[in-house]
Protein backbone atom coordinates (compact mmCIF):
# COMPACT_ATOMS: atom_id res chain seq x y z
CA UNK A 1 0.00 0.00 0.00
CA UNK A 2 2.55 2.21 1.24
CA UNK A 3 6.43 2.88 0.82
CA UNK A 4 9.33 5.04 0.84
CA UNK A 5 11.58 5.43 -2.12
CA UNK A 6 14.79 6.57 -3.04
CA UNK A 7 17.31 7.15 -6.35
CA UNK A 8 20.50 5.75 -6.28
CA UNK A 9 21.60 7.40 -9.80
CA UNK A 10 25.62 6.65 -9.46
CA UNK A 11 27.91 4.26 -7.23
CA UNK A 12 28.41 7.66 -4.68
CA UNK A 13 25.49 8.02 -3.99
CA UNK A 14 24.60 4.14 -3.15
CA UNK A 15 26.08 4.24 0.54
CA UNK A 16 24.29 7.53 1.53
CA UNK A 17 21.03 5.28 0.57
CA UNK A 18 22.33 2.66 2.82
CA UNK A 19 22.86 5.33 5.86
CA UNK A 20 19.12 6.39 4.68
CA UNK A 21 17.33 2.25 4.97
CA UNK A 22 19.35 1.93 8.04
CA UNK A 23 17.84 5.39 9.35
CA UNK A 24 13.91 3.98 8.64
CA UNK A 25 14.75 1.14 10.42
CA UNK A 26 16.30 2.78 13.47
CA UNK A 27 13.08 4.88 13.86
CA UNK A 28 11.00 1.75 13.42
CA UNK A 29 9.10 2.54 10.12
CA UNK A 30 6.58 0.20 9.27
CA UNK A 31 7.45 0.27 5.13
CA UNK A 32 9.78 -0.33 2.73
CA UNK A 33 12.41 1.04 0.61
CA UNK A 34 12.26 1.27 -3.05
CA UNK A 35 15.74 2.35 -4.14
CA UNK A 36 15.50 3.42 -7.88
CA UNK A 37 18.51 2.54 -9.33
CA UNK A 38 20.33 3.63 -12.58
CA UNK A 39 22.90 1.44 -14.88
CA UNK A 40 25.75 3.03 -13.07
CA UNK A 41 24.23 2.98 -9.24
CA UNK A 42 26.46 -0.37 -9.22
CA UNK A 43 26.77 -3.54 -6.98
CA UNK A 44 23.60 -2.62 -4.62
CA UNK A 45 24.19 -6.10 -2.97
CA UNK A 46 24.43 -4.24 0.78
CA UNK A 47 20.78 -2.51 -0.19
CA UNK A 48 19.65 -5.81 -1.04
CA UNK A 49 20.85 -7.22 2.47
CA UNK A 50 18.99 -4.32 4.11
CA UNK A 51 15.71 -5.60 2.66
CA UNK A 52 15.44 -2.70 0.13
CA UNK A 53 13.40 -3.91 -3.14
CA UNK A 54 16.21 -2.69 -6.43
CA UNK A 55 14.09 -1.50 -8.97
CA UNK A 56 16.14 -0.31 -12.28
CA UNK A 57 15.25 2.27 -13.71
CA UNK A 58 15.90 4.44 -16.98
CA UNK A 59 16.57 8.37 -17.29
CA UNK A 60 13.37 9.71 -18.87
CA UNK A 61 13.37 9.82 -22.42
CA UNK A 62 15.02 13.69 -23.29
CA UNK A 63 15.72 15.04 -26.34
CA UNK A 64 19.42 16.28 -27.20
CA UNK A 65 19.00 19.73 -26.72
CA UNK A 66 17.04 19.40 -23.12
CA UNK A 67 20.26 17.04 -22.03
CA UNK A 68 22.91 19.81 -23.88
CA UNK A 69 21.10 22.23 -21.76
CA UNK A 70 21.31 20.60 -18.42
CA UNK A 71 24.72 19.11 -18.46
CA UNK A 72 26.63 19.78 -15.42
CA UNK A 73 28.89 22.36 -16.81
CA UNK A 74 25.90 24.07 -19.14
CA UNK A 75 23.61 24.23 -15.95
CA UNK A 76 26.22 25.38 -13.84
CA UNK A 77 27.09 28.37 -16.47
CA UNK A 78 23.38 29.07 -16.42
CA UNK A 79 22.39 29.26 -13.00
CA UNK A 80 25.77 28.50 -10.61
CA UNK A 81 25.31 27.22 -7.57
CA UNK A 82 26.41 30.22 -5.13
CA UNK A 83 25.83 29.00 -1.61
CA UNK A 84 27.06 25.26 -1.51
CA UNK A 85 29.66 22.98 -3.61
CA UNK A 86 27.69 19.97 -5.00
CA UNK A 87 30.30 17.14 -5.47
CA UNK A 88 32.34 15.91 -8.55
CA UNK A 89 29.61 13.10 -8.27
CA UNK A 90 26.50 14.98 -9.11
CA UNK A 91 25.15 14.41 -12.20
CA UNK A 92 21.96 17.07 -12.51
CA UNK A 93 20.64 14.86 -15.35
CA UNK A 94 20.15 12.20 -13.04
CA UNK A 95 17.78 14.35 -10.91
CA UNK A 96 15.13 13.86 -13.56
CA UNK A 97 15.13 10.03 -12.62
CA UNK A 98 12.87 11.17 -9.70
CA UNK A 99 10.03 10.91 -11.87
CA UNK A 100 10.38 7.38 -11.70
CA UNK A 101 8.20 7.25 -8.81
CA UNK A 102 5.12 8.09 -10.57
CA UNK A 103 5.72 4.75 -12.39
CA UNK A 104 5.49 2.53 -9.06
CA UNK A 105 1.90 2.21 -9.57
CA UNK A 106 1.17 -0.61 -6.84
CA UNK A 107 1.70 1.64 -4.13
CA UNK A 108 -1.15 3.94 -3.09
CA UNK A 109 1.29 6.84 -1.51
CA UNK A 110 5.19 7.14 -1.62
CA UNK A 111 7.05 9.35 0.11
CA UNK A 112 10.46 9.62 -1.46
CA UNK A 113 13.72 10.81 -0.21
CA UNK A 114 16.95 11.78 -1.45
CA UNK A 115 19.39 9.55 -0.83
CA UNK A 116 21.68 11.71 1.31
CA UNK A 117 18.87 12.10 3.97
CA UNK A 118 18.20 10.64 7.28
CA UNK A 119 15.09 10.10 9.06
CA UNK A 120 16.25 10.91 12.79
CA UNK A 121 12.05 10.29 13.89
CA UNK A 122 9.50 8.10 12.67
CA UNK A 123 7.44 10.16 10.04
CA UNK A 124 5.44 7.35 8.73
CA UNK A 125 1.95 9.69 9.27
CA UNK A 126 3.27 11.51 5.95
CA UNK A 127 1.42 8.83 4.19
CA UNK A 128 -1.74 10.02 5.14
CA UNK A 129 -0.20 13.30 3.43
CA UNK A 130 -2.03 14.72 -0.43
CA UNK A 131 -0.02 14.67 -3.37
CA UNK A 132 1.64 17.28 -3.75
CA UNK A 133 3.12 17.80 -0.22
CA UNK A 134 6.50 19.04 0.27
CA UNK A 135 8.60 21.09 2.78
CA UNK A 136 10.17 24.27 1.86
CA UNK A 137 13.64 24.71 0.47
CA UNK A 138 14.83 26.58 3.90
CA UNK A 139 18.33 27.29 4.47
CA UNK A 140 20.09 30.88 3.87
CA UNK A 141 17.10 33.14 5.18
CA UNK A 142 13.09 33.22 5.70
CA UNK A 143 12.59 34.28 2.47
CA UNK A 144 13.66 30.68 1.01
CA UNK A 145 9.66 29.74 2.56
CA UNK A 146 8.28 29.87 -0.77
CA UNK A 147 10.31 27.41 -2.57
CA UNK A 148 9.98 23.88 -1.69
CA UNK A 149 12.64 21.49 -1.53
CA UNK A 150 12.14 18.30 -3.95
CA UNK A 151 14.53 16.29 -1.21
CA UNK A 152 11.43 15.33 0.38
CA UNK A 153 7.79 14.55 -0.74
CA UNK A 154 4.73 12.66 -1.13
CA UNK A 155 3.45 11.49 -4.55
CA UNK A 156 0.49 9.17 -5.63
CA UNK A 157 1.95 6.94 -7.90
CA UNK A 158 -0.26 7.35 -11.18
CA UNK A 159 1.00 6.03 -15.41
CA UNK A 160 -0.74 8.87 -16.24
CA UNK A 161 0.52 11.57 -14.23
CA UNK A 162 4.39 10.07 -15.27
CA UNK A 163 3.14 10.82 -19.08
CA UNK A 164 1.56 14.33 -18.28
CA UNK A 165 4.85 14.88 -16.80
CA UNK A 166 6.92 13.89 -19.88
CA UNK A 167 5.16 16.23 -22.28
CA UNK A 168 5.94 18.64 -20.04
CA UNK A 169 9.71 18.24 -18.93
CA UNK A 170 10.81 18.52 -22.85
CA UNK A 171 8.96 21.01 -23.59
CA UNK A 172 10.67 23.28 -26.60
CA UNK A 173 13.68 25.74 -24.94
CA UNK A 174 12.21 23.90 -21.32
CA UNK A 175 15.14 24.88 -18.57
CA UNK A 176 14.60 23.71 -15.22
CA UNK A 177 16.93 25.97 -13.28
CA UNK A 178 17.38 23.47 -10.17
CA UNK A 179 16.64 20.33 -12.12
CA UNK A 180 13.32 18.18 -10.80
CA UNK A 181 12.89 20.64 -8.01
CA UNK A 182 12.15 23.48 -10.34
CA UNK A 183 10.09 21.44 -12.72
CA UNK A 184 8.15 19.95 -9.33
CA UNK A 185 7.20 23.32 -8.27
CA UNK A 186 6.21 24.24 -11.53
CA UNK A 187 4.02 21.04 -12.22
CA UNK A 188 2.94 21.14 -8.74
CA UNK A 189 1.97 25.05 -8.07
CA UNK A 190 -0.36 24.23 -5.32
CA UNK A 191 1.80 22.55 -3.66
CA UNK A 192 0.78 21.39 0.26
CA UNK A 193 3.37 22.64 2.61
CA UNK A 194 5.45 20.46 5.07
CA UNK A 195 6.81 21.84 8.14
CA UNK A 196 10.86 22.75 7.63
CA UNK A 197 11.17 20.10 10.11
CA UNK A 198 10.16 17.21 7.67
CA UNK A 199 13.01 18.00 5.70
CA UNK A 200 16.10 19.96 7.43
CA UNK A 201 18.45 20.77 4.92
CA UNK A 202 22.10 20.84 7.00
CA UNK A 203 22.76 24.71 6.23
CA UNK A 204 20.00 25.10 8.59
CA UNK A 205 22.31 24.29 11.07
CA UNK A 206 25.00 27.58 11.00
CA UNK A 207 22.56 29.81 9.12
CA UNK A 208 19.64 29.92 10.78
CA UNK A 209 20.31 27.96 14.44
CA UNK A 210 17.21 29.80 16.21
CA UNK A 211 15.62 26.94 14.16
CA UNK A 212 17.10 24.12 15.02
CA UNK A 213 15.75 22.18 17.57
CA UNK A 214 16.60 18.61 17.37
CA UNK A 215 13.41 17.47 19.42
CA UNK A 216 11.07 18.24 16.69
CA UNK A 217 13.56 17.84 13.65
CA UNK A 218 12.14 14.52 11.45
CA UNK A 219 14.44 14.49 8.15
CA UNK A 220 18.36 15.95 7.84
CA UNK A 221 19.04 16.57 4.47
CA UNK A 222 22.42 16.61 3.54
CA UNK A 223 22.28 18.89 0.82
CA UNK A 224 25.53 20.35 -1.32
CA UNK A 225 28.71 18.74 0.28
CA UNK A 226 27.91 15.14 1.73
CA UNK A 227 28.68 13.41 5.17
CA UNK A 228 30.88 10.94 3.26
CA UNK A 229 33.42 13.22 1.05
CA UNK A 230 36.65 12.94 1.90
CA UNK A 231 38.20 16.62 3.28
CA UNK A 232 34.61 17.82 3.69
CA UNK A 233 35.24 21.75 3.35
CA UNK A 234 32.57 22.65 5.82
CA UNK A 235 33.59 20.07 8.58
CA UNK A 236 33.95 22.72 11.00
CA UNK A 237 30.36 24.43 10.58
CA UNK A 238 28.49 20.70 10.21
CA UNK A 239 30.95 18.41 12.29
CA UNK A 240 27.73 16.90 14.48
CA UNK A 241 25.54 16.47 11.68
CA UNK A 242 28.68 14.68 9.76
CA UNK A 243 29.36 12.35 12.67
CA UNK A 244 25.27 11.60 13.07
CA UNK A 245 25.13 10.58 9.37
CA UNK A 246 28.60 8.15 10.41
CA UNK A 247 26.72 7.15 13.21
CA UNK A 248 23.60 6.10 11.67
CA UNK A 249 25.72 4.50 8.94
CA UNK A 250 27.41 2.34 11.32
CA UNK A 251 24.19 0.82 12.30
CA UNK A 252 24.02 2.70 15.95
CA UNK A 253 20.56 4.48 15.27
CA UNK A 254 19.82 8.12 15.95
CA UNK A 255 21.17 9.61 19.31
CA UNK A 256 18.57 10.99 21.54
CA UNK A 257 20.03 14.52 21.47
CA UNK A 258 22.79 16.39 19.02
CA UNK A 259 24.93 19.27 20.42
CA UNK A 260 23.22 22.61 19.30
CA UNK A 261 24.87 25.05 16.71
CA UNK A 262 26.16 27.63 20.04
CA UNK A 263 27.54 24.47 21.20
CA UNK A 264 29.92 24.13 18.55
CA UNK A 265 33.73 25.89 17.99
Amino acid sequence: MFAYATLVANADYAIGALALARSLRAVGSAWPLVVLATEAAGDLAALESEGCDIRRVEPPPLSPAFRERHARAALHRRAPFAKGGKPDFHDPLGNFCKLAVWRLGEYRRVVFLDADALVVRNIDKLFGYPEFSAAPNLYQTLADMHRLNSGVFVAAPSPATYESMLRRLDAPGAFWRRTDQTFLENYFPDWHGLPYTYNALQYLYFNLPGLWRWSSIKVVHYQYEKPWQPGHPKADKLGPLIDLWKRVLRGEGVPADLPAPSETP
